[in-house]
């Protein structure tokens, strides 16, 4: 998963208007309390689902990916 911004945000967004629960699955992926979320506003009114998916993708910061050592991510060896 690759967050570097640009053209996958773009799409991330994209997909979040068209399907709610697969803008945030691409960011968060499947087991996610996000994903769970915009899941269910979507099941219940599509309206809200959109509104949460897209201010999960477009405002709120992407995770941080796991470090080795706590300050470098985990595909920095050197």
């Amino acid at each position: 998963m690759s967050y570097s911004g640009g053209c996958s945000t773009c799409l991330e967004a994209i997909f979040s208007v068209v399907l709610p629960p697969l803008g945030v699955f691409f960011r968060y992926g499947f087991c996610s309390s996000e994903f769970a979320l915009s899941s269910a506003l979507t099941v219940l009114f599509y309206v809200p689902g959109v509104v949460y998916s897209v201010w999960v993708i477009v405002l709120k910061t992407p995770p941080e990916p796991p470090g080795i050592d706590g300050e470098r991510p985990y595909y920095i060896l050197a």
